[in-house]
């Protein structure tokens, strides 16, 4: 093994770590603050940026969970009043879900606690900091 590649396996490591910790920091902190998990919200964050709603399968590719996992999610989310689902007017076999207004609401005050907890968890970082954080993520993510 040679150098860089021990120092870009002890960057990977860094990197892992500072990401579980953080989730786990955001599940806690939703689960105590907000009495829900981070997969309804994550369920939730896709189908707000979808308000016309999805297909269950288009969610699951979304969230990269299995149609069963995602359909746990969106029965309790169901039940409690923050999503509904339709039938496709076309395919009887299809079933669309959308945020109802009482989800939207409940999603805009999760969100506003989960971005005010992520930059704390960055507080740390400068805007210079997180400018070339950025652009190096960017570049080993291939995106532009």
């Amino acid at each position: 093994m040679t150098e860089a590649s021990k120092r870009r396996l002890k960057m990977w490591i860094r990197l892992l770590g500072v990401t579980r910790a953080a989730e786990n920091h955001l599940r806690e902190h939703l689960r105590v603050n907000h009495d829900t998990t981070l997969p309804r919200f994550d369920v939730m964050a896709a189908l707000w940026r979808r308000r016309d709603g999805v297909t269950m399968s288009e969610l699951s590719r979304m969230l990269l969970v299995s149609n069963g996992n995602a359909t746990t999610v969106v029965d309790r989310l169901e039940k409690d009043g923050f999503v509904a689902r339709r039938q496709s007017e076309t395919d009887r076999r299809t079933v669309f879900v959308a945020l109802t207004e009482a989800g939207a609401k409940a999603f805009e005050t999760l969100a506003a606690g989960h971005e005010a907890e992520v930059s704390k968890l960055f507080a740390g970082l400068s805007d210079s900091d997180l400018d070339r954080l950025t652009d190096i993520l960017k570049r080993v993510g291939g995106s532009k």
